[in-house]
């Protein structure tokens, strides 16, 4: 049992439209952390909407984090981390921007707009499950996080 197993279940919203990995994050998670909940969206749109439970999304739970992608269909990352991040109710949520983008404007514009980490996807799929446990250890488990 991992120690964030004994912290209880834990939601997070992981904003990414490529099938492939959507199933290497989610195999990551519930390998590593018991309990998580994963919310998955496949756009920028669909997870503004989500964040703010609206329409479909009115039951849902807040995200004890988000996971996103930068590059997205109907709405950029960029464009959803910063209106996440000027919503007071909303920026406390911390975000991990998990992108292929090395692009130096990129990073620089994710911590402009106050992503808490930028991760370059790894290729390998040992590292990307590598990359996710790294992630749930600080953001889930050790940090300590508003209610």
């Amino acid at each position: 049992m991992t120690s964030s197993a004994v912290l209880g279940a834990a939601d997070v919203l992981l904003v990414e439209d490529d099938p492939g990995d959507v199933l290497l994050t989610r195999e990551a998670f519930e390998d590593h952390h018991l309990g998580l909940q994963l919310h998955v969206v496949g756009d920028g749109e669909t997870a503004m909407r989500f964040l703010r439970r609206t329409d479909d999304f009115a039951g849902m739970p807040r995200p004890a984090m988000v996971v996103l992608d930068l590059n997205l269909p109907r709405r950029s990352g960029l464009d959803v981390l910063g209106e996440l991040k000027a919503d007071p109710g909303l920026r406390t949520i911390p975000v991990v921007v998990l992108t292929t983008s090395q692009a130096q404007a990129d990073i620089l514009r994710a911590y402009e707009l106050h992503a808490n980490a930028y991760i370059i996807k790894p290729f390998d799929a040992d590292r990307f499950a590598d990359a996710i446990r790294h992630i749930d250890d600080f953001f889930l488990t050790l940090v300590k996080r508003p209610q």
